[in-house]
């Protein structure tokens, strides 16, 4: 999992131009009206899934106000998009599988421009099932290394519940089951850690290592989906060599 790692480092340095575009307020508009319909319930407290939307938004500097309104379109109070998750599934540049978890409010808008994204830079939309059997549905905690020493962290995730924790030089890489996903972070946080990134998110069984011109093309599709505004995460099974990871950095 060294490359899939490591591509987080790069990823969320990307955070504050996302900011900057208004994008990331975007989807964490959209995962918060989500969670709200999909929980059952606009009290954080009660609904696990929209206490952290809530969270990461708050992280992100959302208004309050901003907070209020995404929840309520949620639950109903307020009218507003009707928003549902989509999965989709492909493949790019080297035969990299790929996997892209949207949230919409027009199916027939994001599938073309999703479409015409993995075209450009080289790829191809997928059939159902094309790829999806290559990755697990999991947790996936990203923590800076410094945080803590290792032998600390790895008590720290697993007696939180967590599955496993890889030391990637860098950071750590804490997995979970999708269903403790939420009580390990909680804990993980309790102890005084903040971690990099947190989600649920498909992690691909089995990398293939690109360099050159299929990395350089690989690396812009995985920018290019990232950056969408109904895309909420991308998963892909590629890892990128040393050389150009250090060209990157």
């Amino acid at each position: 999992m060294s490359g899939h790692s490591k591509w987080h480092s790069i990823k969320h340095k990307k955070g504050a131009l996302d900011a900057k575009r208004g994008k990331l307020f975007t989807k964490l508009i959209k995962e918060i009206s989500i969670a709200a319909r999909a929980g059952g319930s606009g009290d954080p407290n009660q609904n696990p899934r929209l206490r952290k939307a809530i969270l990461d938004a708050k992280a992100a500097n959302m208004p309050n106000d901003t907070i209020d309104r995404a929840t309520k379109r949620g639950t109903g109070e307020l009218e507003g998009a009707n928003y549902e998750e989509v999965t989709y599934e492909g493949y790019g540049p080297g035969g990299v599988a790929i996997m892209v978890q949207t949230t919409t409010d027009n199916r027939n808008r994001t599938v073309s421009e999703l479409r015409h994204l993995l075209s450009k830079h080289g790829g191809n939309l997928g059939e159902s099932g094309s790829v999806a059997w290559m990755f697990n549905k999991k947790g996936q905690i990203i923590i800076d290394a410094t945080a803590k020493g290792e032998d600390e962290m790895m008590e720290i995730a697993l007696d939180a519940g967590a599955e496993d924790m890889q030391n990637f030089a860098d950071n750590y890489q804490v997995l979970t089951s999708p269903e403790d996903f939420l009580a390990v972070l909680e804990k993980v946080k309790s102890a005084g850690v903040e971690p990099i990134s947190a989600e649920i998110t498909m992690i691909p069984q089995n990398l293939i290592k690109l360099e050159g011109t299929a990395a350089s093309h690989m690396l812009k599709l995985y920018e290019a989906l990232d950056d969408h505004e109904d895309v909420q995460s991308v998963s892909a099974n590629f890892e990128l060599d040393d050389a150009f990871m250090e060209q990157e950095a």
